[in-house]
């Protein structure tokens, strides 16, 4: 079930303030009397709280990794997941309303990585959290769950790092900038102020298809769909020998849905704010070189994890970021031929890996 709770004024990297935050969160178990079983998994960048079912009738996004007699047994652990700041899913962002009684919209600040820690350090304080068993996230949640040992290793004791990396590449904030401006050239943008009209839908749908084409291998796409046509009538040929054809590819039809999906439940300005935190994600900024920023968790249990077929970010990264770490860490493989999203889609070896490295006591 989604929980709230205020956690009053939030101070930015970037500067100001958020001037009162609510944090929408969903927890599983029961926090013991010292407030040391809690593990924290951390949401990728559409992704919601609802990690596992729990009482609801709704699947979880690694359903099967969180729940009673799980890889992540709810009857030993407490477990949580926030919502980020500047989400979409009941934390303050861009379409929550301000203190003059009208959504944020392009008032909404910046906010980085470090900001939704902040946030979260002072939702776990709520919670009466007095440290992280462990603090697991895939993909943007990596990011995060990263953050969170760097910036509170005495209170993190585990960490797991999936499908992620210390910095953003060029590449990839390639990616992400073409996915902000096809939603800032939407003509329904309305420069951010757009909840009393019509949502800029066709540009958010246009980033959703942008960032899939990011979260899936050519293999895959390859084998599942390759050049077929989608059975609507036409045919590979009509699909592209004139627009009275009515044909298209499969491929297309896929992204299609993928589009629609996600515009039915995804604010577009928080699509915004997240990806912009997840372009300014750098571990080094104003820590000196990776393995100086790094040396602070020395006395935090690692897991780094990549997807083989991961275009997305590369098991190179994840490579480097373990060869940083002040332990031996031997980066974990997750076989997939999917790509990216082999992290959300094999949960089996995901909960392989972790097992074998924090929940096998």
């Amino acid at each position: 079930m989604l929980r709230s709770i205020q956690i009053g004024a939030l101070p930015l990297e970037a500067g100001g303030e958020l001037p009162s935050v609510t944090m929408a969160f969903e927890c599983w178990g029961t926090l013991n009397a010292a407030g040391d079983n809690a593990v924290l998994i951390q949401h990728a960048l559409t992704g919601s709280t609802h990690v596992s079912r729990g009482d609801s009738e709704e699947d979880g996004w690694w359903e099967g990794l969180v729940g009673p007699g799980e890889v992540i047994d709810t009857n030993k652990y407490f477990v949580v997941c926030a919502n980020m700041i500047g989400g979409c899913y009941g934390t303050t962002g861009p379409s929550s309303i301000a203190a003059d009684g009208k959504p944020y919209g392009s008032r909404f600040p910046f906010i980085t990585i470090r900001d939704s820690v902040e946030a979260e350090a002072l939702l776990a304080e709520k919670l009466g959290i007095a440290s992280w068993f462990a603090v697991i996230g895939g993909s943007m949640g990596g990011a995060r769950a990263l953050e969170w040992a760097l910036m509170y290793p005495d209170r993190v004791r585990r960490c797991a790092v999936v499908a992620s990396c210390a910095a953003s590449t060029a590449e990839q904030i390639a990616f992400a900038q073409a996915q902000v401006l096809a939603i800032r050239q939407d003509p329904h943008f309305a420069g951010g102020d757009y909840y009393d009209g019509a949502a800029p839908t066709t540009g958010l749908g246009l980033a959703r298809r942008i960032a899939h084409i990011t979260y899936r291998s050519e293999a895959d796409m390859g084998q599942r769909f390759g050049r077929k046509a989608q059975d609507d009538g036409g045919t590979i040929s009509h699909a592209r020998l004139g627009p009275d054809s009515g044909g298209r590819f499969a491929i297309e039809s896929y992204l299609d849905h993928q589009a629609h999906k996600l515009v039915g439940r995804f604010d577009a300005n928080s699509y915004i704010v997240i990806t912009e935190a997840l372009m300014s994600h750098d571990v080094t900024r104003g820590r000196g070189t990776l393995e100086e920023a790094l040396a602070v968790t020395e006395n935090v249990q690692f897991l780094v994890a990549a997807v083989n077929s991961d275009r997305l970010y590369f098991p190179v990264q994840s490579q480097e970021l373990a060869a940083a770490l002040p332990a031996d860490v031997v980066v974990g493989t997750i076989d997939s031929d999917i790509g990216h999203d082999g992290f959300l889609t094999e949960v089996a070896a995901v909960g392989a890996l972790l097992k074998d490295a924090f929940f096998s006591e």
